[in-house]
């Protein structure tokens, strides 16, 4: 992707559709703060043509730190969700959403705003969240630029704690959102209901 060979960045993904709806407009915002801070940004996706003209200019503006790629490749996107330390999911609203179980599963842990199905699905590393060993991402509260930088900082100060870091990722890892596992809690819930 041309980014700067750099084993100590921590590398933020995104791979999605190019709208504000999937809050991309905010993580524009938010590009300079991760760069200021050491990170990398890879980008896969299309959409909204400001959107893709705003996301080449950060790759123009920060060469070898932010790099994009307009267009959908299903091997790349399985690439950059993989490789990457965290993968954004900042969406203003998302009913549902896979990107960020996709994170999950490959261990690289999301970054998500608090809203929807990516409420249901990510635990944001709060200190009490890491001490009850229940974290397995980071999640802002409010959509606008501090809630989304604070969160990136919380990004940088957890990749400084490298056991931490680990727990949080093999913990991701382990989370089961299949089909057999919400049959089963659907089970309990009506064996709930015929028992009163």
């Amino acid at each position: 992707m041309g980014l700067v060979r750099d084993d100590d960045a921590l590398l933020f993904g995104v791979v999605s559709r190019l709208t504000e709806q999937k809050g991309l407009d905010l993580l524009l915002a938010a590009v300079p703060d991760i760069v200021q801070r050491g990170g990398q940004l890879v980008v896969l996706g299309t959409g909204d043509p400001a959107l893709e003209t705003g996301m080449k200019n950060a790759a123009a503006s920060h060469p070898g730190a932010v790099a994009v790629e307009l267009g959908f490749d299903e091997t790349l996107s399985h690439t950059i969700i993989a490789g990457s330390d965290v993968v954004m999911v900042p969406s203003r609203f998302e009913p549902c959403g896979l990107t960020q179980l996709y994170a999950l599963a490959y261990g690289s842990p999301p970054l998500v705003h608090r809203v929807g199905g990516l409420a249901d699905t990510v635990v944001d590393c709060s200190l009490e969240n890491l001490a009850d060993d229940l974290a397995t991402g980071f999640v802002f509260d409010t959509f606008d630029l501090p809630g989304i930088v604070g969160a990136i900082r919380r990004t940088f100060a957890l990749k400084a704690r490298r056991t931490e870091w680990k727990a949080v990722a093999k913990r991701a890892m382990g989370q089961n959102f299949s089909w057999e596992a919400a049959a089963r809690k659907y089970a309990e819930v009506y064996q709930g209901l015929l028992s009163h």
